[in-house]
Parts: C-alpha cells; sequence; structure tokens
C-alpha cells in the first residue's frame, strides 16, 4: 500500500481494510499525510456493553439501546496480540482505531456490523443458496426471531463517499437502516431463488442437537448500532438489508 501511495501524486482517498492492529497503522503513517481522506476500517466488535461483554466474550453481550460511537470499547491491544484469534480481534482492532485517531490525522474510523455484499468471501448466505438451488424442499433455521444488523457493502461505499468529500478525525457507525430477523433474511433468498420449499422455525433446543438449523444470525440479544452520526454528514444507504441481500445471493 505504501508503494501505490509514493506510486503516484495527491492521492484524495484510501481505505484500508488491511490494518488489524496498531503496528499496521503505523506502519503507513509516514505516508497517510499525502493522502487527503484516510478511511480505516475497524469492527463494531470494540464496543463493549455495560457489563464489559463483547461480541467475542463467552457470554453474549446486551445493549439495551441502538449503539452509538461513544459506547466503551474494549481496551486497546498490544502488538504482541494476535489479531486473528476471537480472544485478540477486539483489542487488535482498538489498537488500530486508537493509533489512527492519535496520528493527528483525518482519518475517519468505520465500525461495520456482519458485512454481507457481492463476492463476500465468508458469505453468511451460501449455506442456504447451497440447499435452495440444490432444490432442498424443507430447511431447518433455529432462533428464526433473532435480530443481528447487518451491513451491505454497497452502504458503506456510499458512506466512504460522503465522508471522502469532508475529510475529518471521527468514529461512525456503519449500518443498513433496516433490522430483519433471520427468517425475513432466508425468506429474502428463498424469493430471489425463487425456492417454493418450506422454512421450518425450530424451538430452542427441540432436539438436543446444537448444529442443527444453523442461524449464522443468531444472536441472543438484538445488536444494533446508531447510524445518526452518519446521517446527520449527508450520508444516505443505497437501500436496505433485504433490497441489498441479493447482490451477495446472486
Amino acid at each position: 500500500m505504501r508503494a501505490v501511495i509514493l506510486g503516484g501524486t495527491d492521492t484524495d482517498l484510501l481505505v484500508d481494510l488491511l490494518a488489524y492492529r496498531a503496528a499496521d497503522v503505523r506502519a503507513l503513517l509516514p505516508v497517510l499525510a499525502d493522502v487527503g481522506s484516510p478511511v480505516l476500517v475497524s469492527s463494531r466488535a470494540v464496543y463493549v456493553d455495560p457489563a464489559g461483554r463483547h461480541v467475542n466474550s463467552d457470554d453474549p453481550p446486551h445493549f439495551p439501546d441502538p449503539v452509538r460511537e461513544d459506547t466503551p470499547t474494549v481496551p486497546s491491544a498490544s502488538d504482541a496480540v494476535d489479531p486473528f484469534t476471537r480472544e485478540g480481534y477486539a483489542p487488535a482492532k482498538a489498537g488500530a482505531e486508537r493509533a489512527a485517531l492519535d496520528s493527528g490525522l483525518p482519518v475517519t474510523v468505520l465500525r461495520p456490523a456482519k458485512v454481507h455484499g457481492r463476492w463476500a468471501r465468508t458469505a453468511r448466505t451460501r449455506p442456504f443458496v447451497t440447499a435452495m438451488a440444490a432444490g432442498a424442499e424443507r430447511i431447518d433455521l433455529a432462533a428464526g426471531h433473532a435480530v443481528d444488523q447487518l451491513t451491505a457493502a454497497s452502504n458503506t461505499a456510499a458512506l466512504i463517499e460522503t465522508v471522502a468529500a469532508d475529510p475529518a478525525a471521527r468514529i461512525l457507525n456503519t449500518a443498513d437502516p433496516d433490522t430483519p430477523d433471520a427468517a425475513q433474511i432466508v425468506a429474502a433468498i428463498g424469493a430471489r431463488l425463487g425456492w417454493h420449499g418450506t422454512l421450518d422455525l425450530l424451538a430452542p433446543c427441540s432436539d438436543g442437537d446444537p448444529d442443527r438449523g444453523h442461524n449464522p444470525w443468531r444472536s441472543a440479544h438484538p445488536f444494533v448500532l446508531d447510524t445518526s452520526a452518519a446521517i446527520e454528514l449527508g450520508y444516505q444507504p443505497v437501500g436496505t438489508t433485504l433490497d441489498l441481500l441479493v447482490e451477495e445471493v446472486d
């Protein structure tokens, strides 16, 4: 990335999706001063609830209200922490944020929820698309009424376009404007694929098999991000989760 910046002039925008820890950000600081609007993509995983729980805790967090950007976060990790572990991911991301915001540069830090979009590397829709495309007559789904807000890549791109025109050091949540439950998401996948099977919503622990009805959007408590700060900057979502989910399904 340094070579990309040094090889050009007057870089207007740089979106960093690769920084997982403070050291990654510090490696770019010598050249970021030449970028008009640097953007660092972090994660909602950094947030902690009033009891200190976060998304990778043994006990799930409980946020009674939509989570604002000034909500407390996990402590920043040292460079020795592995960001590619369950325990290290959130603290390492918090460290990357801190390094960016302490730099004095106009870095916008974005905190998305569960990301979906075209060419997603770990598409949560994949098992459902695979089953429906194979002609499954019935699909089991556990915790179908669970709500775990998503973030479309297209909506984040629109937010990046907004902040690029007004660079500043800040933190912004990025999330879709709607909060469909898991059953609505699977139904939308089926509608896109013309699937006419039956979605069987399982009762909790109906047969003692924790893997039956795997639900990648399962959440013990709703986790919703407050995006009013982005809206106040003039950002307008491209669409809702149910509108934009088709980009990943296709």
